[in-house]
C-alpha cells in the first residue's frame, strides 16, 4: 500500500478506534454481556494500537520507498484491523459466536505486518 494511502487508513482507523471506543463505552454497557463488552475493548485497543504502527509504517515508507516490506506491512496492518477488530465488533453487535472464526486470521495478519516491519527493519540501510 503506498505511503499516502497508509497514512489515510490509519487516519481513519483512529478516528475511528475513538467513536468505537466511545460507543461500546456509552451505548453497549448493559446492552451485551460483560464478555462481549471485553471483546468489544479488545477489538477497539488492537485498532487504536495498529492505527499508530500504520502511522509509523507510513512516514517509514516515505523515507526508504525502496523496502518492499514496508508496503507489505501497511497492507497486512489494515487488512488485521478489519479483520481482527471487525470481528470482535461484528460478534458482539451480533451475538453471533462463529464470527469469532475471524478473529485469527486478523490477529494472523498483525504478526504478518510486525514481521514484515522487522524485516525492513533488518534491510534498513546502515549509513
Amino acid at each position: 500500500m503506498p505511503a499516502r494511502y497508509a497514512l489515510i487508513v490509519a487516519a481513519m482507523a483512529g478516528l475511528s478506534g475513538v467513536a468505537l471506543g466511545a460507543f461500546g463505552s456509552h451505548a453497549l454497557r448493559g446492552q451485551v454481556s460483560e464478555q462481549l463488552l471485553n471483546a468489544w475493548k479488545t477489538g477497539v485497543e488492537y485498532q487504536l494500537y495498529h492505527a499508530l504502527a500504520l502511522m509509523l509504517v507510513a512516514v517509514l515508507q516515505i523515507q526508504r520507498p525502496e523496502l518492499a516490506g514496508l508496503k507489505f506491512a501497511s497492507g497486512a496492518f489494515t487488512a488485521g484491523i478489519l479483520l481482527f477488530s471487525g470481528s470482535l465488533y461484528l460478534l458482539t453487535l451480533t451475538q453471533i459466536s462463529k464470527l469469532g472464526i475471524i478473529t485469527p486470521f486478523g490477529g494472523t495478519a498483525l504478526m504478518a505486518g510486525w514481521l514484515a516491519l522487522l524485516i525492513a527493519a533488518w534491510q534498513w540501510p546502515t549509513t
